[in-house]
């Protein structure tokens, strides 16, 4: 009974410990990730795309925002904003604060859940069943939100689609509004690749798979996402337990290969003209779950290459 005591006693500390360095430590432990994708036409220049994603801002976030504002000395090329910037209607001003830097360069946006309702209280278990319901919290400036990214110049791809030039490159975009809320409309944009562009790209909040399908299908050659906060608790040597999302696990974050009917299908069995997928694991989390757990909080780098 001793040994059961102390080893019960030892697991308690151990979790007090996971939940105390997830919350005070690992949450704001930023993480600059890199990738180095073949996705560009013979003879073309690399170009680097900044993959920003789920930022989750707080007025008082000070130190978010110095991190965000500093990615601006990587010199990027162009940016991709994939949602869910906000979580309080005061968190507009402090975030174009953060995005100042990076105002100007090409770049394209889409709107997450968190762009359009304040985050609020969740039963755990429901995250876990991938349980989905009506959001019922306060409305946020959404509009607003959307009126300051145009004024960065970059493209609005809520079911849109559009075009952005990125040294001497013509990228084709297809962005579709979020598909967590329903509110994607991928008939609006659907269509074949325009094979006068240089690169076809996707652009989505949330991951769900008949959106990864539609755009493979129609032929984008990379396709950027958030959402998943790469599970936001991950176990070692295991990973992410959930992804928010009808997405199998094991492109939860990072990069890997989609095509129409990928789903559950490892990379390795990619078809050679499989699509590029990067989902972000994100720089935020929910206010009311304030901790990340062998998931830190990240932006990518993406250096687009030619094919071979």
């Amino acid at each position: 009974m001793h040994t059961l005591t102390k080893t019960a006693a030892a697991s308690v500390l151990a979790g007090v410990g996971a939940v105390a360095y997830g919350s005070l430590v690992e949450r704001q432990a930023y993480a600059l990730r890199r990738f180095v994708l073949p996705v560009l036409p013979s003879g073309a220049r690399p170009i680097d795309v900044l993959h920003l994603s789920d930022v989750h801002l707080l007025p008082d976030q000070r130190r978010k925002r110095a991190w965000i504002a500093a990615l601006a000395e990587l010199e990027p090329d162009a940016v991709i904003n994939t949602g869910d910037n906000i979580a309080h209607p005061e968190s507009i001003a402090p975030l174009m604060e953060a995005f100042a830097p990076l105002r100007g360069l090409p770049g394209a946006f889409v709107l997450g859940s968190n762009d359009y309702f304040a985050p609020g209280r969740k039963n755990p278990v429901d995250y876990l069943v991938r349980k989905r319901t009506k959001p019922r919290t306060p409305r946020l400036p959404t509009d607003v939100l959307v009126h300051e990214l145009r004024g960065s110049g970059w493209v609005d791809l809520t079911n849109a689609r559009g075009r952005m030039t990125v040294k001497g490159l013509d990228i084709e975009l297809l962005g579709v509004d979020d598909p967590h809320l329903r509110y994607d409309r991928y008939a609006e944009v659907a269509g074949p690749a325009d094979p006068a562009a240089d690169l076809t790209m996707g652009v989505v909040h949330a991951p769900y798979t008949r959106v990864l399908d539609a755009m493979t299908a129609d032929g984008a050659d990379l396709v950027l996402a958030g959402h998943t906060h790469g599970g936001q608790l991950a176990v070692p040597f295991y990973g992410a337990l959930v992804t928010n999302c009808d997405l199998d696990r094991h492109r939860v974050k990072g990069v890997s290969r989609w095509w129409p009917g990928a789903d559950g299908i490892d990379s390795a069995q990619a078809p050679g003209d499989a699509a590029y997928l990067h989902v972000s694991a994100g720089l935020g989390t929910s206010p009311y779950a304030p901790i990340r757990f062998s998931c830190r909080p990240e932006a990518s780098l993406l250096t687009l290459v030619p094919r071979p």
